[in-house]
């Protein structure tokens, strides 16, 4: 298929940074896909998740506010996509052709309380400069042409914003965006010694402008009323992460009304380079849309900076581990000390041919197993939301370690790995804490970890072309596959997200 290219392609190609090599590996993954994970068993409670006490909370959280002031630290929150998704079922109803709202059971619920939403005020202000009146609408029945205005720009133009610029909270005097409740949860947690918050928010480029916007608009407001100074960068996923697209009739590559090739945005695995790009010592990772109001944010300040407090301590451990490997005169009893550390809390397996090796040989062993970027992850008892799951997974050379794998990457049509997959007990609300720079204080490179055979390919349709797509292995998943990773279990109330319309309903967003 490299030969369908032209010399104008290959121009293209190389304008986007994109090397002829990593063209001719997209393309041998859409003939040759992608290999299942290859899951050995569901992390639960005792087997990969740790549970931790009340005592063990307060002891991390008292690690957290002793040992901050040592590490730079960043919140790091994907903010790129649009909200699209989150209002397809209204866009459905607001184009219909006589349809009945009764068909739209979750729209209907929202229109019939749309005097409960954040954004309720600016939308009847917006009905009214066209002269229009909320009250005569909802009193005729006239919910499509509320929809519209939700919808388009002669109204809110909720369709073609950001998600990180919806109103989604109203509070006694304004409302707050999730741009801003997350300037609210960093001003809680993500403090230097000179009570500056650094957030990085990554973004699309035609969003830059309304974000930059915003920023100027809001922050002096938070910093007065928090008492800190924010420090927000923004970066925009790279064209060098693009991927090609297979027409699905053809099999040929697809290609814009120009004839240039249709690149797509290659997932959110795509910003392991935005991250890689940050210099902190510790980096918060947490969706845009997982937020909620101030009356219930406590229990996520009380597990951030729990999770914040473990990472801070298996730090110190590890790079004192990595101190005395390095040490000519290690002796077997701190290397057997080692060994239960990084078996007990690290999570790390050996194989059986591990006690064969000498002890020169186990030195180095664990000097390559510690030496490599930690996070620690909540994860929270599954109870019907969407997300990817915690497993332990065994990878081509035999060695079984602690993953979160998509849906994407399990095959469903092996009833071993089914039977496994409904053993689980827990799933992943994207809430890490990150450690980036190894015992030395140099920063690891993050594309190094990355396992390249966890992307995946699947079907979209765009411009009335069904196609193949493909996605890079997920910032979270096999961006991260060979990372030190712990697993522990968090409480429900700190995954708040917002998927669709409806959500914003629920009592953790009113």
């Amino acid at each position: 298929m490299f030969e369908q290219l032209t010399k104008k392609d290959l121009e293209q190609i190389a304008a986007r940074g994109i090397s002829q090599a990593q063209i001719r590996t997209q393309l041998e993954n859409f003939e040759k896909g992608f290999p299942f994970a290859n899951i050995y068993n569901a992390a639960t409670v005792g087997n990969g998740i740790v549970k931790p006490t009340e005592f063990e909370i307060n002891n991390c959280i008292s690690d957290f506010e002793r040992l901050k002031d040592r590490y730079k630290i960043l919140k790091f929150v994907p903010s790129s996509g649009a909200a699209s998704r989150m209002f397809k079922e209204l866009v459905k109803f607001s184009l219909g052709n006589g349809d009945d709202l009764d068909k739209y059971p979750d729209i209907k619920k929202c229109l019939q309380n749309i005097d409960k939403f954040a954004f309720y005020e600016k939308l009847k202000s917006k009905l009214r400069k066209n002269g229009l009146s909320m009250e005569s609408l909802i009193a005729g029945g006239g919910y499509k042409t509320i929809a519209e205005y939700i919808l388009s720009e002669k109204g809110l133009n909720y369709q073609k914003k950001p998600k990180a610029m919806l109103e989604f909270h109203k509070y006694e005097n304004d409302s707050r965006t999730p741009f801003e409740e997350h300037l609210v949860e960093g001003a809680k947690y993500a403090t230097d010694s000179n009570g500056v918050v650094h957030l990085h928010y990554t973004i699309s480029t035609e969003h830059r402008e309304m974000f930059n916007k915003k920023i100027m608009e809001v922050v002096p407001k938070y910093e007065a009323e928090y008492g800190v100074k924010y420090d927000i960068t923004l970066s925009e996923q790279k064209p060098k992460t693009d991927m090609l697209a297979i027409n699905m009739a053809d099999g040929k590559l697809v290609r814009n009304a120009d004839g240039s090739l249709l690149f797509r945005p290659g997932g959110h695995g795509a910003l392991i380079e935005n991250l890689n790009d940050c210099t902190e010592d510790i980096i918060f990772i947490k969706n845009i849309d997982n937020v909620t109001v101030d009356r219930l944010k406590d229990d996520t300040y009380t597990y951030k900076k729990f999770l914040a407090g473990l990472l801070m301590i298996l730090i110190e451990q590890t790079n004192k581990a990595l101190e005395d490997l390095d040490s000519l005169s290690i002796n077997n009893a701190r290397l057997a000390q080692i060994e239960a550390y990084a078996s007990s809390l690290l999570q790390i397996k050996v194989n059986l041919s591990y006690f064969a090796l000498s002890t020169r040989e186990k030195v180095a062993f664990w000097h390559q197993k510690l030496n490599r970027p930690i996070r620690v992850c909540g994860m929270v008892r599954n109870e019907g939301e969407p997300g990817g799951g915690p497993y332990w997974v065994k990878d081509k050379h035999g060695e079984t370690s602690l993953q979160i794998i998509e849906s994407s990457q399990i095959d469903f049509n092996n009833k071993f790995q089914v039977e496994l997959v409904q053993k689980s007990s827990h799933f992943n609300p994207v809430d890490l804490v990150c450690s980036v720079k190894n015992y030395k204080g140099n920063k690891f490179n993050l594309k190094n970890y990355i396992d390249p055979l966890t992307g995946f390919i699947s079907s979209k349709s765009q411009n009335g072309i069904d196609m193949k797509i493909q996605e890079l292995p997920g910032l979270w998943n096999g961006s991260m596959a060979n990372w030190i990773t712990v697993f522990v279990e968090v409480p429900p109330s700190t995954f708040t997200p917002v998927k669709t319309l409806v959500d914003l309903l629920r009592p953790e967003h009113q």
